[in-house]
């Protein structure tokens, strides 16, 4: 029983690395290898939210506003967020994903859907409806 646990845990380490590499690929092909785990966070939060305001998105991650501006600033270096005034009252400021910003955003999803790709090449239809079935006990 002990070297089945260690074989499935070798293995999930194995998917987990290959998820990590392509998550890293995506990153690199945005030019931003060294982004945080907390600057992903909360690209997903704008994405996820899309007309949000520096008000909201403090609230929504229980930081303050200064903590969000500083965030949002880097992003604005970074090529991946831009700010854009509201049409209907100038005051608001919408904070608003480049292409580079959604992508990174989405590249957990992304790194999961190459990983995917990659088991549907490595193997043939009966052992994806194999790996499908056994998954599908566990999930």
């Amino acid at each position: 029983m002990a070297a089945r646990v260690e074989h499935l845990f070798e293995v999930f380490n194995r998917l987990f690395a290959i998820k990590d590499e392509c998550s890293s690929a995506i990153f690199s092909e945005c030019g931003l290898a060294d982004v945080t785990v907390k600057q992903i966070a909360y690209l997903k939060i704008i994405d996820e939210h899309g007309d949000v305001t520096f008000s909201r998105l403090a609230e929504i991650t229980r930081n303050s506003k200064p903590t969000v501006t500083e965030m949002i600033n880097r992003f604005v270096r970074m090529e991946c967020a831009y700010r854009q005034k509201s049409p209907d009252d100038g005051r608001i400021t919408y904070i608003r994903l480049t292409e580079k910003g959604r992508m990174m955003a989405n590249a957990e999803q992304d790194a999961l859907n190459r990983m995917i790709e990659r088991m549907m090449r490595a193997l043939d239809e009966e052992e994806v409806d194999l790996l499908v079935e056994i998954l599908r006990k566990v999930g």
